[in-house]
């Protein structure tokens, strides 16, 4: 079969390369699973790099979400048969995968493989962000930055399965289109207000109740400036680098500055991603929502998709499919 690997740390588009390797052994409490879409984020970007927080491993392949249909069951396993269609936290660029059964769920019907794809690690750090460390209410306002990307459309989505109303600030006419299209009630361009504080804080008379916020460098800075009193700022990710929080201004407006590390999170509470997961399948499956994919990529051009995301070039998730 074939697989993509990690050759050298650095760059996906030159880094990466397309190889034959055996099928994988599959062993007791695993899936064997014929891979039809992986979805793509951005730690595949900085796993390649070599500047994740968990140490890129030799020969590395990317790819933390996968979906397709089991091909085998290892020794113990239960509740899955073969031909279930599944998404996985966990395979990769590989045309077949073994993965652990505790870490799949089954894909409800009508939902397709690029789509189920796309939705364990940014939904699943969004659910785990909104609910169990924003504890977003309905009728709340919440800001969302990097809104165009995986992780900022899908706190638009589950920000309004929830209730609250939603600002959104992406950077051109097509992404702010498109955090239109998946809910957001009000979108500001970064690119045509590059200082939009002040936008955010008449859209929410005042100030937000909560703010999402993927892409930190100088725009922590300004988020940190559209919270309401009391408020939580929910840290995803640094984008754009990692800035520094000043207390005093933390202090005057009593909001809280909050970490959400999923991955953490449910090596410390491995039962918590189920719950989350059948949470978010439920209102795919009936229709609440679903992932905004760009343009899939064919399996050949991966290491191209992820350069794209890392050069910032695509929107909503990336997905390469078989």
């Amino acid at each position: 079969m074939r697989r993509w690997e990690l050759i050298d740390k650095g760059e996906p588009g030159t880094n990466l390369e397309l190889v034959e390797v055996p099928d994988p052994e599959l062993r007791a409490g695993q899936l064997l699973v014929e891979v039809e879409a992986v979805g793509l984020a951005f730690p595949d970007v900085l796993q390649c790099r070599g500047i994740y927080q968990v140490p890129t491993p030799p020969r590395f392949t990317p790819g933390g979400e996968t979906a397709g249909r089991v091909a085998a069951l290892g020794d113990g396993v239960e509740g899955f048969a073969v031909g279930d269609r599944v998404a996985v936290m966990g395979g990769g660029l590989a045309e077949k995968v073994a993965v652990a059964a505790q870490s799949a769920f089954v894909v409800p019907d009508g939902v397709s493989a690029e789509a189920a794809a796309a939705i364990p690690i940014n939904y699943g750090t969004t659910w785990y962000a909104l609910h169990e460390r924003g504890h977003l209410q309905p009728g709340e306002t919440m800001l969302v930055t990097g809104a165009a990307g995986g992780t900022g459309t899908a706190a638009i989505q589950l920000g309004k399965a929830t209730g609250a109303r939603i600002i959104a600030v992406a950077g051109g006419a097509e992404k702010v289109k498109l955090a239109e299209e998946v809910g957001a009630d009000v979108v500001i361009d970064h690119q045509l207000t590059p200082d939009w504080v002040d936008a955010v804080r008449e859209a929410s008379g005042g100030g937000v109740d909560v703010a999402y916020d993927p892409v930190g460098g100088d725009t922590f800075h300004q988020v940190r400036r559209c919270m309401a009193w009391g408020g939580r700022l929910l840290i995803i990710g640094f984008v754009a680098g990692i800035p520094d929080a000043p207390m005093n201004h933390v202090l005057l407006k009593s909001y809280d500055i909050v970490g959400v590390h999923w991955g953490a999170s449910v090596m410390r509470d491995p039962s918590s991603v189920r719950r989350q997961m059948d949470a978010v399948f439920e209102l795919v499956g009936r229709g609440e929502f679903t992932p905004p994919l760009y343009p899939p990529f064919a399996f050949e051009d991966a290491a191209q998709a992820l350069q794209d995301l890392a050069d910032r070039k695509t929107w909503g998730k990336a997905v390469v499919t078989f």
